[in-house]
């Protein structure tokens, strides 16, 4: 189903719950109160379980949506084109993919194409989305899914969709960093299209880019239901299905902020990272780390941090000293998984340096922004949607690059799984467009 309004639907969309803080969530309420977040987003922060009447409380808006005519179930199934044109980097891209569902199925590789993760998630937001699919009767979001797609024919039969005729909504959506993105939508009822399109990804793996904790979900909610219908629309789950092979897909980074250490002192730090970490100081503004980053891999550097002290804005750029430093710990894991950043932050820097050496031997705080930008937010005290909240909960900022789409590939096919918070899929998906009744 989807809202009645056709054309442009702006006040309606809303960016994924993951990204939004209170107080997004309280304004786009207050540009329109039917905005889809009123129901995606029951409780903030949705880090956790939140209390039953939040959930309730959604079911019973949506359910009164259906009802005065905001939201309406389509008469015919469709599948839809999905377009989202924006900048990254000084340059404008056109992400294009499909919408539909597909068959819910545990995780993992199986004849005829299987569903495979990318990282590993979180209880908490798990339990969090199970508890409002339960009470909705809804997937709410669709799930970002990425297929090999080697000849680029289902790419080519989305975008051949798009310059047929104009879209049926469009909306601009605000991202976090405050950038807008276009998102255009095309109804695909002609069984002839949807065909072809079934045919061009069939047999395929369909690896998850984002919406790992809602996939779970979905599973463990079929599975609550117990012995039911093979035509059960829980049997199937929302996704869009980007192609490998489109050029609009493209990997931002999900950089660290690290708090919550009894004994941190940017000194200590530099002093606990001796024999681990290259560290030189470079110019003491956050806003250049990543430019000062690009300097240190343009000499040839495999892994390049940048780290930032919130207490001083001192900064530095960060190299590991042995080439391959998780090599003895995770010989059985791939090279390509071991070279990733996030996973050297959260093996070596986070484990080996900052809970032994700087908070005695207890688990740090983390925070996960998307830019430099939000992470200096964080480092002053305020929520993002991505973490932190509060003043001192911040100490070390760690930036990262983003895990280049090949990387992400040998991985995933590899079996392997990211660490928490690997990849950030720019842009994310728009909630709203789409919601897949369970009932």
């Amino acid at each position: 189903m989807q809202y009645a309004a056709g054309g442009d639907v702006s006040s309606l969309v809303a960016p994924p719950y993951d990204v939004l803080s209170a107080e997004a969530k309280a304004g786009l309420l207050e540009r329109d109160g039917r905005n889809i977040v009123a129901v995606d987003l029951p409780h903030t922060p949705a880090k956790e379980l939140g209390p039953a009447e939040a959930y309730d409380g959604a079911a019973a808006l949506l359910e009164s949506w259906l009802g005065d005519g905001t939201m309406a179930r389509r008469e015919t199934p469709a599948m839809f084109a999905y377009r989202q044109t924006f900048e990254l980097n000084g340059e404008t891209h056109e992400r294009c993919g499909k919408m539909c569902t597909v068959e819910t199925v545990p995780l993992g590789k199986r004849d005829g194409g299987g569903i495979l993760p990318h990282e590993e998630t979180f209880a908490g937001p798990k339990e969090d989305r199970l508890a409002l699919m339960k009470a909705t009767r809804a997937q709410l979001s669709p799930i970002f899914g990425m297929h090999p797609d080697e000849d680029g024919s289902a790419t080519a039969l989305v975008r051949e969709v798009m310059a047929s005729r104009d879209c049926d909504q469009w909306a601009d959506i605000a991202e976090t960093d405050g950038s807008v993105v276009r998102h255009e939508v095309w109804a695909v009822e002609d069984s002839a299209t949807i065909e072809r399109y079934a045919a061009a990804v069939a047999g395929e793996d369909m690896v998850i880019a984002d919406g790992l904790h809602r996939y779970n979900s979905a599973v463990d909610y079929l599975e609550s239901l117990g012995d039911v219908a093979a035509d059960h629309p829980a049997r199937r789950t929302m996704f869009v299905l980007v192609s490998m092979s489109d050029p609009g897909l493209v990997i931002g980074p999900t950089h660290r902020v690290l708090g919550g250490m009894a004994d941190y002192s940017p000194q200590a730090f530099e002093e606990a990272s001796g024999g681990y970490l290259q560290i030189d100081p470079v110019v003491n503004d956050p806003r250049q780390i990543e430019a000062e980053m690009a300097k240190v891999e343009a000499r040839g550097e495999r892994d390049v941090f940048g780290i930032i002290d919130f207490a001083t804005g001192l900064c530095w750029t960060a190299t590991t000293v042995d080439l391959d430093p998780l090599r003895d710990e995770f010989e059985d894991k791939s090279e390509p998984w071991r070279g990733l950043d996030v996973a050297v932050i959260q093996h070596l820097i986070v484990d080996q340096i900052c809970v032994p050496e700087l908070n005695g031997g207890n688990p740090v705080t983390w925070a996960f922004p998307h830019s430099v930008a939000e992470a200096i937010e964080i480092g002053k005290g305020k929520e993002t949607g991505a973490g932190g909240g509060g003043e001192g909960y911040a100490q070390l900022g760690i930036i990262v690059r983003p895990v280049p789409l090949d990387v992400v590939r040998e991985v995933c096919l590899a079996g392997e799984l990211m660490p928490q918070k690997a990849t950030f899929f720019y842009p994310k998906l728009g909630t709203g467009f789409f919601v897949n009744p369970l009932a």
